[in-house]
Formats: C-alpha cells, sequence, structure tokens
C-alpha cells in the first residue's frame, strides 16, 4: 500500500505511481493497493506491469485493513472503558476468506 490518510480515514493521493508500481514488481509484489483518486496515474503504468499485477484502488482506511489484514468483517463500536463522547473506539475482527 503506498498513501496517505486523512483524520477522518480517507485514503488521499500521492504522486509516483508508476515509479511505486514498478519497484513492487521488481521487488516480487503481486497485488498492489493504490489511492482511488490516483486512478488517472493508471495509464503512465507499462501495460505488462499492468496485466502482470492485481491493482487495488482505496478509497477509505476499512477497505485498506480489510485487504492488508485479511479481514472478513470490521466491526467499530465505542469504547466501553471509557467517557462517551470521547470519539474512542474498539474494533473486532473476523478473519478468513
Amino acid at each position: 500500500m503506498t498513501g496517505e490518510i486523512s483524520l477522518r480515514g480517507l485514503v488521499l493521493p500521492v504522486g509516483g505511481i508508476k515509479e511505486k508500481v514498478l519497484a513492487a514488481r521488481r521487488a516480487g509484489i503481486k497485488t498492489v493497493c493504490l489511492p482511488a483518486r490516483n486512478e488517472k496515474d493508471f495509464e503512465d503504468v507499462p501495460e505488462d506491469t499492468q496485466k502482470a499485477m492485481r491493482f487495488l484502488w482505496m478509497s477509505d482506511i476499512d477497505q485498506v485493513l480489510r485487504e492488508a489484514l485479511g479481514i472478513r468483517e470490521l466491526k467499530l463500536k465505542p469504547s466501553p472503558e471509557t467517557p462517551a463522547g470521547t470519539g474512542r473506539i474498539s474494533a473486532s475482527a473476523e478473519f478468513g476468506p
């Protein structure tokens, strides 16, 4: 995964997509997660690389975590040990295909 994430969990666009994808391919990586807002830069990636790799276009952190960690379902809820309104959460996840 390459990119930046906002405080609200949005995946932000980044530069150098072609170079990052080519470096990933040289390293033997088969699947690359990229910011959805960089999809327009995909045309700069050589066609043979486009066909040889799997590209996932991410728009929020939930998508990134599900893919990167293999989570089937991510459940977020207010944390029971913190006062209401503090913005803290706890998470539980189900892993697997």
